[in-house]
């Protein structure tokens, strides 16, 4: 077993064609790590927390947040993560509809890594990911071996 283990990405993004868009900008940007996608809170943080094959269990992961979803928050869902003792140094990106300064600000006093304002452009976007690449090579899982 490779003790050299991926870092997934977990994206919580409710919308079918922004998540559609955002994954084909992953691939172009050359990372090719999986991605779990969830399209409610609920589900996301089930995975986040609570299964075997998700980040409290199973090492690394990158979070993509969409800040409005259907059942609640995109903040509280960040605020979870990054007051977890287990998850609390998982990079997330938020990307969201609003460029409300007082929301970024609130993303960045809870913990969030990068902040995105959708529609992603293409650049910015590439950009960030590239950052996070280096997130990526950069958390890695001790290996029992070492």
């Amino acid at each position: 077993m490779n003790s050299q283990q991926s870092v997934s990405i977990v994206m919580i993004e409710d919308d079918a064609g922004h998540a559609r868009l955002i994954e084909k900008n992953i691939r172009r940007a050359g990372i090719s790590n999986d991605i779990a996608h969830f399209e409610d809170g609920t589900s996301a943080l089930e995975y986040l927390f609570n299964d075997p094959s998700g980040p409290a269990h199973n090492g690394p992961a990158l979070v993509l947040l969409d800040l409005n979803l259907p059942d609640m928050s995109g903040t509280s869902i960040l605020e979870k993560i990054k007051q977890d003792e287990t998850l609390h140094r998982t990079p997330v990106v938020v990307l969201t509809t609003t460029d409300d300064k007082v929301e970024i600000q609130r993303c960045y006093d809870l913990g969030c890594n990068v902040y995105i304002t959708k529609p992603v452009n293409y650049e910015s976007f590439a950009d960030a990911i590239r950052q996070l690449g280096l997130f990526l090579s950069v958390i890695q899982v001790p290996s029992a071996e070492d």
